[in-house]
């Protein structure tokens, strides 16, 4: 669907992405779109090779009006930033809105993870997180976003028929529901408004 989510807690603090294949393509119908006054931090986790370092802050940075940024240990999650999760590394919010990265072993055969991400924002920061997971072949997320959603916070999924990929949008819906499902368009109409009311 293409319309209105429900209203966001107005004390909405971080939104988070997941993607994986065909994720690259599917940001770049979001990230763009967001405007220079946009208020949310977004830490997003892609799944790419651990063997090279990411080029996607970089590709990203020049196509935003939002600083874009690799994420690194201790770090601030900066308001009205966009972070991506370095290879290889699991990224993880703190309380405080501090990154974490961990060398842990890989989580649904990825690090970083999906899952790892969501689940530490859900226990760290709660009812106030806005979760979304987008094309992907596997089900890495799913479990995150089922612990966000059960912390009283809010998740979007890419609704499936729309997904380059649809196994991890699907997986995500069947393990843990989502608030609403949605078109790329849809997720960023409903983003821009989350983030720009704060």
């Amino acid at each position: 669907m293409t319309g209105r989510a429900a209203d966001l807690p107005s004390s909405l603090r971080l939104a988070v992405i997941g993607a994986s294949s065909g994720g690259v393509a599917a940001l770049g119908e979001i990230l763009p779109l967001l405007p220079a006054r946009f208020k949310l931090p977004v830490v997003i986790v892609v799944h790419q090779p651990a063997s090279h370092r990411s080029l996607l802050p970089e590709l990203f940075a020049r196509k935003c009006r939002l600083p874009v940024l690799e994420a690194y240990d201790k770090a601030p999650v900066s308001a009205g930033h966009i972070f991506f999760s370095p290879p290889d590394y699991h990224l993880m919010v703190e309380t405080d809105l501090t990154f974490v990265l961990s060398l842990d072993e890989p989580v649904n055969f990825s690090r970083p993870s999906i899952d790892v991400l969501l689940e530490s924002a859900a226990h760290s920061i709660g009812k106030d997180v806005l979760a979304i997971i987008l094309t992907g072949t596997n089900s890495d997320g799913a479990q995150g976003l089922r612990a966000v959603r059960k912390a009283g916070g809010v998740g979007w999924v890419q609704s499936p028929e729309t997904a380059q990929a649809p196994t991890m949008p699907r997986s995500a819906i069947d393990v843990a529901g989502a608030d609403a499902v949605l078109t790329l368009a849809g997720i960023t109409d409903n983003l821009i408004r989350a983030g720009c009311t704060k």
